[in-house]
């Protein structure tokens, strides 16, 4: 009786053989362009590793690119913003601003205002601590963005979350903890007023 030599399982593939995604090449993009503005190259070898970066199919390709540049800072290595409201009040936004993947709110006397609606974010979570006080901190995500508002205490001001639960693939999720103070923590998407900002000045920075 002969037996049947086994058959052989496909070999995974090493982490440099992994099929590089949209957000993979244009992450690479991104990093040498910001090389290329420090200076550490020149404009006619930015040209030349954008288009292989644009046609790179697998991480390895990709990592060619930028193994002589230094590693950029995660968002999630960064420190904590921390917003204090003080007596005139702290806003961050509705430019374009670094998320990082925590935020501190205190919203003090003055109020504190978060506004994410021009922010790009790859960070799959952003924990924002709030804490209302006495005039309150207010959180605007863009539409496409989620927020879990379960671990908040709305204390006596209490939480107001005007957001909706569908969220787009690759939005971040806005985790929300603190507590409302005296006068409480709303988020929520832009109003019209808002909107039609946005609508008028898309660019705007």
């Amino acid at each position: 009786m002969t037996t049947q030599p086994p058959e052989s399982s496909p070999r995974p593939a090493s982490s440099g053989e992994l099929r590089a995604s949209h957000d993979d090449r244009e992450a690479v993009v991104e990093q040498l362009r910001d090389a290329a503005a420090e200076g550490r190259i020149d404009f006619d070898e930015l040209d030349s590793r954008l288009e292989q970066a644009l046609t790179s199919k697998t991480h390895a390709e990709l990592a060619v690119l930028t193994a002589d540049l230094p590693r950029p800072r995660s968002s999630e290595s960064r420190s904590p913003l921390v917003l204090k409201g003080g007596m005139y009040g702290a806003s961050r936004g509705p430019g374009r601003w670094e998320v990082p993947g925590h935020v501190i709110a205190h919203g003090g006397v003055g109020g504190v205002s978060i506004d994410f609606t021009r922010v790009e974010c790859r960070l799959p979570e952003v924990a924002v601590e709030a804490y209302g006080e006495t005039s309150g901190v207010t959180i605007i995500i863009p539409d496409g963005w989620v927020a879990d508002t379960s671990g908040m205490d709305p204390a006596l001001g209490g939480l107001r979350d005007k957001t909706t639960p569908d969220r787009l693939p690759g939005t971040p999720l806005i985790r929300l903890t603190g507590s409302g103070g005296l006068a409480g923590v709303v988020i929520r998407h832009p109003n019209r007023r808002e909107r039609r900002k946005l609508h008028s000045n898309p660019t705007q920075g």
